[in-house]
């Protein structure tokens, strides 16, 4: 059985510790108030079988506490108050070199929290452990000096959660969606360079690998691109490569005529096309930013959105390659074909390509084919949005998310025109809905007034993200808010007007909401009779939201948290306030935003429809998921998932497994299994557990991961049942 030091580093349990501390504590109180060695035996060993119970691995803290409490119940209140004092004065030993010891430890590779906390970060590269070095300073400055402690608290004691606490203390934004048209159309700067207007698609996907890189290199959420911004440089190359044939024709004194001539044109076309789209997905995989990873970052597909006939067409074709060489995927470094986390993959279902008799059916064909291997892509519908995304003039919109799951608000600029790319979110605060309804006692008029005091909680860590975007001034930031990404201002000039009137979002997350209905209701939110209770609850974020809007003119949204790292956090301290509560508490996970939890029995549909209530009360973001099994004989079935999503659900997607073995060549489902108190991967085939030898993908919250995860997760992802 493994515990978790005070530095992130793992340990070997052992009880003898236990009884040396108890032992000392002992020693120096009067001999008729001591424990007997019996007693401190008896409570080393009743907290191992505890620890033993917990499923995940516990940390020192954790472990003080529960001595602490087990002293008292055996009323050695002496020995208790002097285990207290000594506690007390450690502690004020390593309060000077805390965040000194978490970095060396990382440095080291032994922070086992650091290495686990991001899905697609591997904590043993120099450049990722220099970005958690920088991250656990900044952290500490926010914690010690930039927020209220009030804040602080509420987010060490899990109430709340503070996200990318480890870069708040540098003026920067969660998400957005990349305005790529103006910058390719109007040309950009990089790096002091301009980059003017490509003259060709090849030229254009590769400025577009730098705009990416550039981007994620100063924010710490994600990006999304449309390929639609893409396709009028097909025309382009087209116009060029023509101008080169009829060169090539005239050189040689022959006329093969257009039609032959029209068909060597389009040929050298699809080459370029193919080796552009080649070019996104590898640099994108290959890229690696100054936080440590690949570029978070979402390409949207969506038809409709090109403005004539020859550009949609072209379109088609851009999409067409992308999925095929998404299908394909990337190889390792063996040589083996498997599915990488980014870019991540949006396709928007409708009239154009549902049906079968639909012109670009077979683009929807492909797509269901490629989630069926890789995962990707995720589903829009169309007509969902359109009825859900209403701007002030009554007209729907369908857009892409900023990364996995986090949406804009419906807006029209100056012009009343509508405007989605250059826009942004400024950050997340996330409420434990799980610790308000434990904190009731099961009192719903409690539950309600406990609620309304952790509303106001998040609304004042909401105003310190804000506050700390403004004032902040172009220059911190060149290619976001001068070049064209977001904005094009002049340097010196601050960003202040682009955090309010709705330009720019401000989200309220929410996590548990099915363990908070299980405990107030005694019932699952998916039950007729709790679910009232559930979308009550949604209601009443929505409503503070709307509350905040009107008093701050910004546009606060309540969003449907993908927690990763965070679900285990969670956990671990609901269980340190409250014990361990049947139902609710007795996972090393809570169930992210408004999600059935995994472990339900439900089929795809049904979850799908039921989850489609909450996702229009989540209109600052939400994704839904169904689990199936491994998909790629049954096509047809994936098609008629994707055609209920059309009809059902604005956001959906289809989770399925892609693994490989690289000891045995193993390409089935790698097992999780527990060993010691430990969730551990193996491989079935060769029993090989070395994480470095094999390649893993689950979707973790919205996206693809492929570098493992927290204990939390990893229980989450072992309970997960199949929906179809």
């Amino acid at each position: 059985m493994k515990i978790i030091k005070r530095n992130g580093s793992e340990a070997v349990f052992d009880r003898k510790k236990i009884e040396t501390a108890i032992s000392k504590a002992n020693a120096v109180v009067e001999a008729d108030h001591r424990l007997s060695e019996e007693a401190i035996k008896e409570i080393a060993k009743w907290v191992e079988d505890y620890c033993e119970a917990r499923k995940h691995a516990m940390s020192v803290e954790e472990i003080q506490d529960l001595v602490e409490n087990q002293i008292m119940e055996h009323r050695a209140y002496e020995v208790a108050r002097k285990y207290i004092t000594y506690r007390y004065v450690q502690n004020l030993k390593r309060t000077s070199n805390t965040t000194d010891d978490r970095i060396l430890s990382l440095i080291e590779c032994s922070n086992e929290e650091v290495k686990q906390e991001n899905a697609n970060k591997n904590p043993t590269v120099n450049s990722v452990q220099r970005d958690y070095m920088a991250g656990e300073v900044s952290k500490d400055l926010t914690m010690r000096l930039l927020l209220p402690q009030e804040i602080v608290k509420a987010h060490e004691e899990g109430i709340i959660h503070f996200h990318d606490a480890d870069y708040f203390a540098q003026h920067m934004h969660n998400c957005d969606l990349v305005n790529l048209e103006d910058m390719l159309q109007n040309g950009t700067v990089i790096s002091g360079t301009l980059i003017e207007k490509p003259h060709s698609f090849s030229t254009a996907c590769n400025i577009a690998t730098q705009i990416i890189a550039q981007v994620a290199s100063n924010q710490y959420g994600g990006q999304s691109i449309s390929l639609t911004h893409l396709a009028p440089f097909v025309d382009v190359s087209r116009r060029k490569i023509r101008k080169q044939v009829e060169e090539e024709m005239t050189l040689l004194g022959i006329w093969p005529g257009d039609e032959k001539v029209n068909k060597i044109v389009e040929t050298r076309l699809r080459d370029e096309i193919r080796r552009g789209v080649q070019t996104i997905q590898y640099q994108v995989v290959t890229l690696m930013t100054t936080n440590g990873q690949a570029p978070f970052i979402t390409v949207f597909m969506y038809l409709n959105e090109a403005r004539n006939e020859q550009e949609k067409k072209d379109l088609a074709v851009i999409i067409e390659e992308t999925l095929r060489q998404r299908y394909e995927g990337v190889k390792n470094e063996a040589g083996v074909w498997i599915t990488p986390a980014f870019p991540k993959l949006v396709y928007v279902l409708e009239e154009d390509n549902i049906h079968e008799d639909s012109p670009y059916f077979y683009l929807t064909q492909l797509a269901a084919k490629c989630t069926a291997k890789r995962m990707v892509p995720d589903y829009i519908s169309e007509k969902i949005m359109l009825r859900d995304k209403v701007d002030k003039n009554g007209e729907g919109h369908c857009y892409t998310c900023m990364g996995c799951r986090s949406f804009l608000t419906p807006y029209v600029d100056a012009n009343n025109q509508p405007k989605y790319y250059g826009r942004f979110n400024q950050g997340v605060v996330t409420l434990n809905l799980v610790d308000v309804a434990l904190s009731s006692k099961q009192n719903h008029e409690d539950f309600w007034k406990i609620l309304d005091e952790r509303l106001e909680l998040c609304y004042q860590a909401l105003m310190c993200r804000h506050n700390r975007l403004k004032g902040t001034t172009s220059d911190a930031a060149p290619i976001l808010w001068q070049y064209g990404a977001l904005a094009r201002l002049k340097k010196g000039e601050v960003i202040d007007k682009l955090l309010y009137g709705g330009y720019s979002t401000i989200s309220l997350g929410y996590a548990g909401l099915y363990e908070c209905c299980k405990y107030m209701t005694g019932k699952s939110h998916t039950d007729p009779e709790a679910t009232p209770f559930a979308l009550a609850v949604m209601q009443k974020l929505n409503d503070a939201c709307a509350k905040w809007k009107k008093e701050n003119n910004m546009d606060f949204s309540l969003y449907g948290t993908p927690l990763e790292s965070t679900t285990y956090k969670f956990a671990k301290c609901l269980q340190k306030r409250f014990g361990i509560v049947e139902g609710v508490t007795d996972h090393g996970y809570i169930t992210n935003s408004y999600h059935v939890h995994v472990q339900e029995e439900i089929n795809a549909f049904e979850k799908l429809a039921f989850e489609s209530k909450f996702q229009k009360l989540s209109p600052g973001g939400a994704i839904s998921y169904i689990e199936v099994p491994n998909m790629q004989d049954n096509l047809q079935a994936v098609i008629e998932v994707m055609r209920f999503i059309y009809d059902n659900i604005m956001y959906a997607e289809l989770n399925t497994k892609s693994d490989y073995c690289q000891c045995c060549g193993y390409d089935g489902e790698i097992q999780i299994i527990e060993d010691d108190g430990k969730l551990v991967w193996e491989c079935p085939n060769c029993k090989n557990r070395d994480q470095t030898k094999m390649n893993v993908a689950r979707r973790t919250c919205g996206y693809i991961g492929t570098q493992y995860w927290n204990q939390g997760r990893t229980e989450e992802i072992k309970d997960r049942v199949l929906h179809l």
